[in-house]
C-alpha cells in the first residue's frame, strides 16, 4: 500500500490536540458565576480565576494551535 501524504505530520497532530484540550480548559474555567435568581448581581464573576488564569490558559492554546500549524514535520523536510 501507498504511504498517505498529510498536510501534517504527528508531531503537528499532536501539538494541536494539546491546544484543543488547553482552550477548551480555558473556557471551561470561564464558566459559572452566575446569579441565583437572575436579577441579583454575584460578585464571583470577577475572582481571579475567571479574569487572570482562564485568558491565559486559553491564549497558551491559541499559540500552541498556531504553533501545530507552522511547525514543518521532519517527514516533509526529508521529502
Amino acid at each position: 500500500m501507498a504511504k498517505r501524504d498529510f498536510a501534517f505530520g504527528k508531531e503537528n497532530f499532536i501539538l494541536i490536540a494539546i491546544a484543543i484540550v488547553l482552550i477548551v480548559i480555558g473556557f471551561v474555567l470561564m464558566s459559572g458565576g452566575s446569579s441565583v435568581d437572575g436579577v441579583s448581581f454575584n460578585p464571583e464573576i470577577f475572582s481571579t480565576r475567571r479574569i487572570v488564569v482562564a485568558p491565559v490558559v486559553t491564549i497558551i492554546g491559541f499559540l500552541l494551535m498556531i504553533a501545530g500549524i507552522l511547525k514543518n514535520s521532519k517527514t516533509k523536510e526529508q521529502a
